[in-house]
């Protein structure tokens, strides 16, 4: 049973004025598999936030189809048809003639469907009913999208195994303006910082730097797994991950450039799924170059982060991202956007507040030029934090890590606190004493 406000709990009594619980959307709902979804709907607004929700990337592998008539068509639709997997009832009927319709569904309806149903009562008493007649969910109308994926992810992920791993898209405006070097090291902090396992996957198949960043030299990668993608298992994933720590693997690129790749949307979708499944979170390096797969994983991540140099060209191509993500991703959080490389010394630049206001997006990090300790740590295949601690940049990876992560930075908080400003005179005075 879900736990979502908008759910009829099942010990304790409904409240109309009770608070929503407070969740991250992407916390709330999870990708749901390649399952069939049949609504029959009363209200044309319970029906919008349907084709709402159809068209989210969550359900991008569900088969959903929506209908007016409410559970009454669907009883006369499933008379000669066979159930899908689940149905969706949005029904304004009163609680005795709801169940008496119920009823005469379950005649029709084949073994394993699964039933949702969203009424206008808020009584416990109907719940309990509902849920002796095997319905899955009740939801109280007005509902939103987000509530119906959240309610269909809730019966389609096991709450008893691990969850499903974030998966973190790391994306330049411009070739060359770092976002590798972004994506590695903010992984590299998720592993050491937050002892959280982490994969990343480079999916530049013919330039990528993650062996050279990682200082391994791996004779199987993500080009395997990507060309027979029907064939990973959790058994073949880990002959072809390359263990860097204790808690950081790479699905590394082959960088190889006698051979073509030609790469499958479904093929990226399917090695990532599986990646996701054996750790809580997968970073993936995507290239600069645009194609119908990049997009896809684009689109398809819990988290976009975009990498730009503060000039024109990467403004132009970071407001393409941010507009293309804006309207297909209406569900979601804005992506995160990094400025890189900035206050390089004589160099004509687009200031902060002038790439948020073009963008209408919030600069989350601003990581000034250093090329000696970056280049240097990039040529002893070393990440920032390993090759010097002190550097400016640490501060800022780990920022975007405990960010992106939804982690509190307790000791970063502890250092902020206005105690910490006179903790030394208190320690002064203890010891005079």
């Amino acid at each position: 049973m879900s736990k979502n406000a908008s759910a009829i709990p099942s010990d304790e009594p409904f409240l109309d004025d009770a608070a929503p619980q407070e969740l991250h959307p992407a916390d709330r709902a999870r990708p749901i598999p390649r399952i069939s979804i049949q609504a029959f709907c009363d209200d044309a607004h319970v029906a919008e936030a349907l084709e709402h929700a159809a068209g989210d990337r969550r359900l991008s592998k569900a088969h959903v189809s929506v209908h007016m008539g409410g559970i009454g068509a669907a009883v006369a639709h499933y008379v000669d048809s066979p159930t899908p997997n689940l149905i969706i009832l949005d029904s304004a009927l009163k609680a005795g003639q709801l169940l008496a319709d119920l009823d005469r569904l379950a005649e029709s309806c084949d073994p394993g469907t699964k039933v949702i149903v969203v009424g206008r009562h808020n009584d416990v008493v109907l719940y309990r009913e509902l849920l002796k007649r095997g319905v899955a969910e009740y939801l109280v109308a007005p509902v939103d999208p987000m509530a119906l994926m959240e309610s269909i992810s809730n019966l389609y992920n096991n709450p008893e195994t691990d969850p499903v791993g974030h998966v973190f898209a790391f994306i330049g405006a411009k070739g060359g303006v770092g976002s590798s070097t972004i994506c590695h090291n903010v992984a590299w902090t998720m592993s050491e910082v937050l002892k959280s396992d982490v994969t990343i996957a480079d999916l530049d198949l013919a330039f990528g730097t993650t062996g050279l960043d990682f200082n391994q030299d791996p004779v199987q990668g993500i080009a395997e797994a990507l060309a027979t993608p029907e064939r990973l298992d959790d058994q073949l994933l880990d002959r072809l991950l390359t263990k860097c720590s204790e808690h950081l693997s790479i699905f590394a690129a082959p960088v190889v450039l006698d051979r073509d790749y030609e790469i499958s949307p479904e093929a990226c979708s399917i090695v990532i799924d599986v990646a996701r499944q054996n750790v809580p979170f997968v970073a993936v390096d995507l290239p600069h170059g645009w194609s119908a797969w990049s997009k896809r994983v684009l689109l398809q991540a819990d988290e976009v982060v975009i990498t730009a140099v503060p000039d024109l060209a990467n403004l132009r191509n970071a407001k393409n991202i941010v507009d293309l993500l804006k309207t297909v991703r209406k569900n979601d959080e804005k992506p995160h956007l990094v400025l890189n490389m900035a206050n390089v010394p004589k160099r004509q630049e687009i200031s902060v507040k002038e790439f948020e206001q073009a963008l209408g997006l919030k600069v989350i990090s601003v990581i000034d030029y250093d090329s000696e300790t970056f280049s240097q740590a990039a040529n002893n295949g070393q990440m920032l934090g390993e090759f010097n601690a002190k550097a400016k940049a640490i501060e800022k990876f780990h920022e975007l890590a405990f960010r992106l992560t939804r982690r509190k930075d307790t000791k970063a908080e502890k250092q902020s606190s206005p105690l910490s400003a006179i903790a030394p005179i208190l320690e002064k005075l203890k010891l005079k004493r």
